[in-house]
């Protein structure tokens, strides 16, 4: 099967259980509910896709294209049957000597999730649904929305009720069919819309987290970027809500160490709120996957209540670890973020208010903190407004200097 280029084809040929790799399955249809013979009442274990690694080309990470998508990586993903957006070559900006920024705000729709959803589109036309649902009042719901559109076919949002007005008309936009509902009500009536409709789910459809078996590949393309411009970085910190970024970086790090571009892959660093923090408390307990509750916290974007075992495999098999951050750490990097000109959501600041929380020179060599999304996905947007000044110079100077201007 080949990509909508039509030139690279997919060397995926499986889906295989992340609980236990001996347990394969075809690789269509795609997995959207975990592995159905390894998962038991308390834990689901999601599904990854493999590929025929003896079958990718010599001096395939040599290359050097211009940015074109996931096309440039297309025979270490899912097949990419649905037309892409550009996503993916975001930059590396140096924050200052040896810390970098992934800058995942330039993607089409503005964040990380579009390099999710280019493969998670691609699964639901190849597996000829007529659309996608999706539970999300953000990033994911967005992104969900755009790539739907330009395969054409429909997309329907579960949102919450408080879903911000400038989200509701980005997903709008795109024709998305909206549904604003309670939130625990979204993931039941995700499974309902799905089966009733025959519309593909590119949400979590288990108690703990799995989520879709082709979306977490498209992640792997970070890892890629990264080490194209640096190598292997010391360090890696990642927001982190259900994990699925998390595993995909270091899926994508494992991969170019099995096949002999790299001898190993970087620690990767969890970065939650200490609001809630499931995959910390999975790690802190030896357990696979976990739920907590969740308290105030104004990083909406990765408040999860439940993690996933692709997290706890994403930590392990690096030797990273996972962070708790408070709401002040968080406020802090992203205020240091806009002060270098990146404008970035508060759960996006994660990874760098990571990296602030640790001990100076523990890391010998360069990091990179993922920023995963736009400030302006953040609740509250736009509620923060200028008070009008009077025209007459006086008024004017009087602001500017009460800004800390001198004339």
């Amino acid at each position: 099967m080949t990509t909508t280029s039509g030139t690279t084809a997919s060397l995926a040929v499986a889906q295989r259980s992340l609980g236990d790799s001996a347990v394969r399955y075809p690789l269509w249809p795609p997995l959207t509910s975990g592995c159905p013979k390894t998962s038991s009442e308390d834990v689901a274990y999601p599904a990854e896709v493999d590929y025929a690694y003896d079958r990718v080309p010599a001096g395939f990470f040599d290359q050097r294209l211009p940015r074109t998508g996931h096309e440039r990586w297309a025979p270490l993903l899912p097949p990419l049957l649905a037309p892409g957006l550009g996503e993916g070559g975001t930059p590396l900006v140096e924050l200052e000597p040896g810390v970098y920024v992934k800058d995942e705000s330039r993607n089409p729709t503005w964040s990380h999730k579009d390099r999710l959803n280019r493969c998670t589109v691609s699964a639901a036309l190849g597996a000829g649904a007529p659309g996608v649902v999706v539970a999300s009042s953000g990033n994911h719901g967005a992104s969900a929305a755009a790539f739907a559109a330009r395969a054409g076919l429909r997309c329907v949002v579960l949102a919450d009720p408080g879903v911000p007005p400038a989200m509701g008309a980005f997903l709008r936009a795109y024709g998305a069919v909206v549904l604003p509902v309670p939130k625990e009500a979204r993931w039941p009536l995700t499974r309902r819309i799905a089966e009733r409709f025959g519309l593909h789910p590119v949400s979590n459809m288990t108690r703990t987290h799995t989520g879709h078996a082709f979306g977490a590949e498209g992640y792997k393309t970070v890892a890629y970027e990264i080490h194209a411009e640096l190598g292997v970085p010391a360090a890696v910190f990642v927001p982190t809500g259900y994990g699925e970024l998390l595993f995909g970086i270091g899926k994508g790090f494992a991969e170019l160490r099995r096949l002999g571009v790299t001898d190993r892959v970087p620690p990767l660093i969890a970065c939650e709120p200490a609001a809630g923090g499931p995959l910390a408390a999975a790690l802190g307990q030896g357990l696979p996957a976990t739920r907590v509750e969740v308290g105030a916290t104004g990083a909406d974007g990765i408040a999860c209540a439940v993690s996933g075992y692709r997290g706890v495999l994403a930590v392990r098999d690096s030797g990273g670890r996972s962070m708790l951050l408070t709401d002040e750490c968080l406020r802090a990097a992203q205020a240091e973020l806009a002060r270098a000109g990146m404008w970035a959501e508060l759960s996006a600041a994660a990874g760098l208010a990571g990296l602030r929380s640790c001990a100076a020179g523990e890391f010998d060599g360069p990091v990179v903190c993922v920023s995963t999304s736009s400030g302006f996905k953040g609740r509250g947007v736009g509620e923060d407004r200028s008070e009008p000044v009077a025209p007459e110079w006086e008024a004017v100077r009087a602001r500017l200097r009460a800004a800390g201007l001198d004339d």
